[in-house]
């Protein structure tokens, strides 16, 4: 995607061929800053403190974590500790396990002399094919976007509804949710985004609206408790989110608040879809609400605001009382009764154990 005239990935190998170069999602949509990850400490804290988020970005951030790990100490010891490490930083989304899995997979066999330079060429691979996969997810997601829009009058606007940040900067481009967003208005289809500000990090106000208004798609941002509301009223065609954990039943964990749009969504007979690449899938797990843990992140995010302050300088705010403690449970899970269908790079399937296996039968 782009950024003013320039085209952007959300991380890339810096020019000195051991660091990568990320897009510091902690300071938009007010400033743009680039960061240079030089270490496997700094990998661990981009991850934890979420200079880079959204499942596919923090797996692709992972593996270049690992290159980096190869490159200081390419002893099994070092490589089973960086696991460790950045295992830890995000429990809850699944392709950062996907990506450290697939990294050890590959280097444990070979010589120590040859994996520093495996590690680097894997983790480029799995970022191409992270873009890959979320174009075809567009693709997919296109054909229901335009089915909505052949039941419509001519001209008449779809209104998709999403929730958190599922865009180019949760991945490494297109985004999963955004990408059959973003080809509907390339190929001309009069669409409009109702945007979820998703609390308490605001993913929805601070990134996806910043997305939106970058690629020209026509948006308005919404408080969280807003979508009920618009479906009851028949202004919203479909729901697309993410997800940071699916589950081989077809549960579907994601951002906090993403369990309410679907219950609002069944009740209102508003399709709602969640949009995924196959690493994704926890294919271990069957039952999301009691098997898939739950990250707990600090009160602060909720206690507390980041915005533009009078003086143009990006600021934090308290907006709740001194010694009221706050919970802050980042995810939810909607059961796979709710969702109308898992759009994959390889089609959409049924939110049922069956219609995952249909798109992935070596799985069965």
């Amino acid at each position: 995607m782009k950024v003013g005239d320039r085209h952007y990935h959300t991380i890339w190998l810096n020019t000195d061929g051991l660091s990568v170069d990320i897009i510091d999602q902690r300071w938009l949509p007010h400033e743009f800053k680039i960061v240079t990850l030089k270490s496997v400490d700094d990998v661990a804290v981009a991850i934890r403190d979420m200079w880079v988020r959204g499942a596919p970005l923090i797996g692709v951030t992972a593996a270049y974590g690992v290159a980096i790990a190869m490159h200081e100490d390419a002893s099994d010891q070092a490589l089973d500790a960086v696991w460790d490490k950045l295992h830890e930083t995000r429990p809850t989304a699944i392709n950062l396990k996907w990506a450290l899995d697939e990294m050890r997979t590959l280097l444990r066999p070979l010589p120590l002399g040859e994996r520093a330079a495996a590690a680097y060429r894997r983790a480029g691979e799995i970022a191409e094919e992270d873009v890959e996969l979320n174009r075809n997810i567009g693709l997919n997601g296109l054909k229901i976007i335009r089915e909505i829009a052949a039941r419509k009058q001519p001209g008449e606007v779809v209104n998709i509804l999403t929730h958190c940040n599922a865009g180019w900067l949760a991945t490494v481009d297109y985004g999963t949710a955004t990408a059959p967003i973003y080809l509907a208005v390339e190929a001309g289809i009069p669409v409009h985004v109702y945007v979820d500000e998703t609390r308490p990090r605001n993913q929805g106000a601070q990134l996806t609206a910043w997305e939106l208004n970058g690629h020209g798609v026509p948006h308005t941002l919404i408080v969280d408790n807003a979508g009920g509301h618009l479906m009851q009223h028949g202004q919203v065609d479909m729901v697309i989110v993410g997800t940071d954990r699916t589950t081989a039943n077809g549960d579907v964990c994601n951002k906090i608040g993403t369990y309410l749009k679907a219950l609002a969504a069944k009740d209102n007979n508003v399709p709602f879809y969640v949009a995924l690449p196959s690493p994704t899938i926890d294919w271990t797990v069957k039952d999301g609400v009691k098997e898939i843990p739950i990250e707990e992140r600090t009160g602060d995010e909720v206690s507390f605001v980041q915005g533009r302050g009078p003086d143009g300088k990006t600021v934090s705010v308290r907006i709740s009382p001194e010694g009221s403690p706050a919970a802050n449970p980042a995810f939810d899970v909607t059961p796979a009764r709710l969702i109308t269908g898992l759009i994959t790079e390889r089609g959409v399937a049924k939110a049922s154990p069956e219609g995952l296996k249909d798109l992935f039968p070596e799985r069965n």
